[in-house]
């Protein structure tokens, strides 16, 4: 696994989110993948479990999305990344700013990389 592999990744993840299509996210990761919004939040299990969340989290909830990222480091089948967003929720029109980071496990799954497990940590700024 190369540093250019991860950042094609998140790349992929980055237009998902930008378009709000949980559809285009839910291959990047394994059938059984784990997804950890916050250190403390339950684990989302499965790639469906995670495809509902985008629904329900950017899809319906956000518009106007800007998304960067930065791998750190990778370390065998182990990566860390910095990333950026910002959006606007569609609820109240206050926009968002995020700043924080993933660490990323993946796996070959019939010779293409995949998530299987993301753990997030960020800090939130709203106006």
């Amino acid at each position: 696994m190369e540093k250019r592999n991860i950042e094609q990744c998140l790349d992929q993840y980055g237009d998902a989110w930008i378009k709000g299509d949980p559809d285009l996210v839910a291959p990047l990761f394994t059938e059984t993948a784990s997804y950890r919004e916050t250190p403390f939040d339950e684990a989302m299990i499965g790639r469906e479990a995670i495809k509902r969340y985008w629904q329900e989290g950017t899809a319906d909830a956000q518009e106007n999305v800007e998304f960067s990222s930065q791998v750190w480091a990778v370390d065998a089948e182990t990566a860390v990344a910095g990333w950026k967003a910002k959006f606007t929720r569609k609820s109240s029109g206050a926009r968002v700013e995020l700043d924080g980071a993933f660490r990323l496990k993946f796996s070959m799954v019939s010779g293409q990389l995949r998530c299987e497990s993301l753990e997030e940590w960020w800090h939130r700024q709203e106006s």
